[in-house]
């Protein structure tokens, strides 16, 4: 009997080794593990860099707490404001943590108390973070939420101009909805943001979570379009595994979140942070981005050709290294089909498989993928 709370529905396969793009289970199973642990390793499982990065700073000291002066916090913080464009970072231990952070800020600076975001988002479990987000299956059982949050469909304007008021406070969306089914955001949704912002004097919250740290091809997501946040949240990739997340903000933010305001024990922790700086130090190279950008369209253009004619397949989306296969049919029984044949996938809702390859992933692994989700979900058609 387990002596854990049965919180996950985990997978009958436990890790051995793990390497790149590749694990071995203690059974002897090797598996090509295209869910990067749900959009974390970036540069694959135990980065040499990261790694001696962690080393490093483990034979120096491991904590202290946040009274002290920390240049290393400062150095990481300052190549994330420069990818960024924006001024001021406040460092975390998750997603979430960084999501409650921002929508703490945006209050505070506002004095405002709605916040607008889309149905079908995912912003995180705890409890300011879930009522953030647009699924009711995430909010089952834990009772009244918090009623300042306003949920409108993903890129619809119209509902847009039509929720927004003198109380709004920010908008906070994703780029790609990643846990809602792959979606992009459109231009002119964006474009309709900007307008009402201006209007209200509303804050823009960019949830980067798992579209960040270069897996779109671009620092961050945001950076394919025309759009100006006010605030962004990062985690996922920023540690290539180890315990790390970061709110960002416009600079002239920073002094509504002074001394007593918000604070993190473990946020910014020293070996957390090695890790983070070593993983942007080579995800924000322009010729690891230009890479992933080819990957991705290879990724995606492959699939589009060996899945058109199966008529279990709707349609296939994605940015970047962020793949999703909608399809007719429910995609758990091809996910368990896909870890038989040693390829490890995620679902994103009911009907989509979701890809979130390692970065640096190479063609060689992208076509064995490519083969047998093909392989997989043409053996699986409608019934």
């Amino acid at each position: 009997m387990s002596s854990l709370f049965p919180t996950y529905d985990r997978w009958q396969i436990e890790p051995d080794v793990a390497k790149g793009s590749w694990l071995t289970s203690k059974d002897g199973m090797k598996y090509l593990d295209y869910t990067s642990g749900i959009g974390v390793l970036n540069l694959g499982h135990c980065h040499e860099k990261v790694k001696t990065a962690v080393e490093k700073q483990l034979a120096s000291f491991w904590h202290t707490s946040n009274m002290f002066e920390n240049s290393m916090q400062e150095k990481t913080a300052s190549l994330i404001t420069e990818a960024s464009g924006l001024g001021s970072v406040f460092f975390c231990n998750s997603g979430a943590e960084a999501n409650e952070a921002a929508i703490k800020l945006a209050r505070k600076v506002s004095g405002k108390n709605k916040i607008i975001t889309c149905i079908q988002s995912f912003h995180g479990r705890t409890f300011a973070t879930m009522a953030a987000t647009g699924q009711e299956k995430v909010k089952v059982g834990f009772g009244k939420m918090l009623e300042e949050f306003h949920y409108i469909p993903f890129n619809d304007t119209d509902a847009l101009v039509n929720s927004v008021d003198a109380n709004t406070a920010a908008i906070m969306i994703e780029i790609v909805q990643g846990e809602g089914g792959i979606h992009k955001i459109e231009q002119e949704f964006l474009d309709a943001i900007k307008t009402v912002s201006e209007k209200f004097g509303i804050l823009l919250i960019i949830d980067e979570i798992q579209t960040g740290i270069g897996r779109t091809g671009k620092p961050f997501a945001f950076q394919h379009y025309q759009v100006d946040p006010d605030i962004i949240t990062i985690a996922k990739g920023l540690g290539n595994g180890l315990p790390i997340g970061a709110m960002v903000g416009k600079k002239e933010l920073a002094q509504d979140f002074g001394p007593g305001s918000h604070g993190s024990t473990f946020g910014g922790n020293p070996v957390s942070i090695a890790a983070a700086e070593a993983t942007i130090q080579e995800v924000f190279k322009d010729d690891f981005l230009l890479e992933v950008v080819e990957k991705g369209n290879y990724l995606f253009n492959q699939l589009n050709d060996k899945l058109k004619d199966i008529e279990n397949v709707k349609e296939i989306r994605g940015l970047g290294l962020m793949i999703g296969i909608e399809l007719v049919n429910a995609s758990q029984p091809i996910l368990l089909e896909l870890q038989k044949q040693g390829i490890l996938v995620l679902t994103a809702g009911p009907n989509v498989i979701r890809l979130l390859p390692p970065l640096t992933t190479n063609q060689n692994e992208l076509d064995i993928c490519i083969e047998k989700i093909a392989n997989v979900i043409g053996s699986k058609q409608p019934v």
